[in-house]
């Protein structure tokens, strides 16, 4: 079957130079022998542009699905036919299944998140800090809240922090007292930065050896907060783990097979 017949699934971000999405997909059809059959390729939407590749080229009958990323999340909802009822609650859709013409969104991050956390501890009654309140942040507080956690929020927008703090009861307190979740079990950074650059949301005085810290970002040698976090012992978790987990259930929304996750990791530790 040449390229142009096969099944395409994309990923859409603003800058997807880095994305290693695609290794990971093409890696799983390579394993599962239907890399005959689909491909999985990165493509470059700007903000301004998101509303002309929704309307004109991602509901092509060639293209089966594509992953959304930062910055489209929230703003790509407008354009679904129909939205997954967990979607529709977190308000995030990073998956989308194009069914004859018909685009469906669902939301795999908060299950590929809490599945990351729940390989080294359990969550319940947990004192979770999680930093930031864009479509990821939803997607995990939801996660957490159905976990029983104790989510305590520091958003850079104000606005949408105190969306998400009434929607899941959980606390709100301001970005600039940040340092104070040094006194939560759990950290989780699903702000950019780290992302390119050497900053870390927390100072290194505020990490300890008793704190897991999951950075949802992914760079070739970790984020900065991962390695200061590596420096005190603390358990850690990079994006990457998340990538795979949530992957795997996009896969398997793409397909209807279970997804190879051994040859999917290897893929992305590559």
């Amino acid at each position: 079957m040449q390229s142009s017949e096969k099944k395409i699934c994309f990923v859409i971000k603003d800058k997807v130079s880095h994305s290693l999405s695609p290794a990971m997909h093409n890696a799983a059809y390579k394993a599962l022998g239907i890399d005959s059959e689909y491909i999985f390729l990165a493509k470059q939407i700007k903000p301004e542009e998101l509303g002309f590749a929704m309307q004109n080229e991602l509901c092509a009958p060639n293209i089966c699905a594509f992953a959304v990323t930062i910055p489209h999340k929230e703003a790509i909802i407008k354009y679904m036919d129909e939205i997954d009822e967990t979607a529709k609650v977190i308000g995030a859709v990073n998956t989308v299944i194009n069914a004859n013409g018909k685009l469906k969104g669902y939301n795999t991050d908060w299950k590929g998140a809490i599945n990351s956390l729940l390989k080294c501890t359990s969550l319940k009654n947990k004192k979770v800090a999680v930093f930031g309140s864009g479509g990821t942040a939803r997607a995990i507080v939801y996660g957490l809240s159905k976990e029983g956690s104790q989510v305590i929020l520091y958003g850079r927008n104000k606005t949408t922090a105190e969306n998400i703090a009434e929607q899941y009861e959980c606390k709100v307190y301001p970005w600039e007292n940040r340092n104070e979740a040094t006194n939560a079990d759990i950290i989780i950074n699903t702000t950019p930065i780290g992302r390119e650059d050497n900053a870390s949301p927390i100072s290194v005085e505020n990490i300890t050896e008793k704190h897991i810290i999951f950075d949802v970002n992914y760079k070739k040698g970790g984020t900065q907060l991962l390695n200061l976090a590596k420096q005190k012992g603390a358990i850690v978790i990079d994006g990457l783990e998340m990538l795979l987990q949530q992957g795997k259930l996009q896969f398997e929304l793409y397909t209807g097979l279970k997804a190879p996750e051994e040859a999917m990791r290897e893929a992305l530790y590559k």
